[in-house]
């Protein structure tokens, strides 16, 4: 087994970071399944939500000082921080604060953009006093320590470092997509462009941002402070901050790096899309999948829901429980069913005669007898009838549910009550 260093980076410099995470997104790639929460707070992996991934990066990297930045619907998402996330200590200058949007007197909107999102709470930056701010976003699955990144920030006397990551050359368009030289400090920085700029030697490649940046605080209150008076500007840190900064400023890129294997770079996914989601998630599955989440080392913290562990039953030649290469969480029930290369969240239920296959039940679905699904996504609280396929016609599928160009298909209470 791997072994992360001995020594994690936890300095001075870490301790003196506060962290804001973006967490107000839409998620509207994601179709009905953000139709009633924000992003960050949709389930994952069987038994977190996808903010887990992050707010966990921050407590095993030693940042305990905290902003969540919320917006769109983040009802669930609150519930989720207040129920897991209660466990650090105010009293040691550890924190996790919600700041959610608010409507001030002199600005008749929410949000405008990250930079924006930023600077409307700026009081709240003031009274902590951080020598250095981590933006991140709170919507994607990776693991990574920021000390190393903080650390590099505060040698190179860097005013900002942006994480960065190589992509195909024809994802890039998603991307900042950004160009270095020598000493990896960024000369160009294009937020989404239509003809990415590859990596000089690599035509196929693109060096592109994270959306993770460190900077040193009152630089980053400065540009804020200006930004938000440049009417044509729209308040984003890839489109508007950034590029400002690399014209007046220290601005160098830092690679991300697996935690255990250095000269690789670590698992990352932006899970915003119906398929990405699907993907993702079952790769899980896989014998050695690159996202560990068996980790001691690098611990994945949730809220833990008080469930019995997944139960089997039946067992003869007409109705028997098992499942294979599969996720099975806390309080499911396999009733005589068959689950292969799926993943069941907690407290899903599958009933005598059904057949589940490269699927994703979230939580408290539940499956009747004798169904056949494969290749869907069945989403949060769904009960589906007796006798239901799923994924074996997608055309008549698609008149149901929605259905995806790649065949995977989304099911959701609302679907299901047409």
């Amino acid at each position: 087994m791997l072994h992360p260093p001995e020594s994690r980076f936890v300095s001075r410099a870490t301790r003196d970071t506060l962290a804001l995470v973006m967490a107000g997104g839409r998620g509207s790639r994601l179709m009905q399944m953000t139709a009633h929460t924000a992003k960050p707070a949709v389930p994952f992996g069987g038994k977190f939500r996808i903010i887990d991934f992050t707010l966990s990066n921050c407590i095993n990297s030693g940042v305990r000082r905290i902003g969540v930045l919320t917006q769109y619907k983040s009802h669930s998402l609150i519930r989720h921080l207040q129920q897991g996330w209660g466990f650090l200590r105010g009293q040691f200058g550890e924190f996790i604060e919600l700041l959610p949007a608010e409507q001030r007197t002199e600005v008749a909107s929410w949000y405008a953009g990250t930079a924006d999102a930023v600077y409307q709470n700026l009081d709240f930056i003031m009274t902590h006093q951080p020598a250095h701010i981590l933006i991140l976003a709170g919507d994607h699955i990776y693991k990574m320590d920021y000390g190393p990144m903080i650390a590099q920030h505060v040698a190179r006397g860097a005013q900002c470092t942006v994480g960065c990551l190589e992509v195909p050359l024809s994802d890039a368009c998603d991307f900042g997509v950004m160009s270095t030289d020598e000493e990896m400090r960024i000369v160009r920085f294009d937020e989404k462009p239509a003809s990415p700029r590859p990596i000089p030697g690599k035509s196929d490649t693109a060096l592109a941002s994270m959306g993770i940046y460190v900077f040193d605080a009152r630089f980053l209150l400065e540009l804020l402070k200006r930004d938000a008076g440049v009417s044509e500007s729209s308040h984003d840190f890839g489109r508007d901050v950034i590029p400002r900064a690399i014209a007046e400023a220290q601005v160098f890129a830092h690679p991300f790096r697996d935690l255990y294997l250095p000269q690789k770079q670590g698992y990352w996914r932006d899970v915003g899309t119906v398929d990405a989601y699907w993907k993702a998630n079952l790769e899980l599955t896989d014998v050695l999948p690159e996202l560990n989440l068996y980790d001691d080392h690098w611990p994945i913290w949730t809220y833990a829901a008080q469930v019995p562990p997944a139960k089997f039953i039946l067992n003869n030649t007409k109705a028997r429980g098992f499942a294979v290469d599969s996720l099975i969480s806390g309080g499911c029930i396999v009733a005589g069913a068959a689950i292969e290369h799926s993943v069941l969240f907690v407290n899903a239920r599958v009933e005598t005669g059904s057949v589940i296959e490269h699927s994703l039940l979230l939580p408290d679905v539940t499956v009747g007898r004798n169904c056949h699904i494969t290749r869907a996504i069945i989403d949060e609280g769904c009960e589906i009838p007796d006798g239901t396929s799923i994924g074996h016609n997608p055309a008549g599928d698609s008149n149901l549910y929605h259905v995806t160009k790649s065949g995977i298909t989304l099911v959701t209470k609302e679907m299901l009550l047409l």
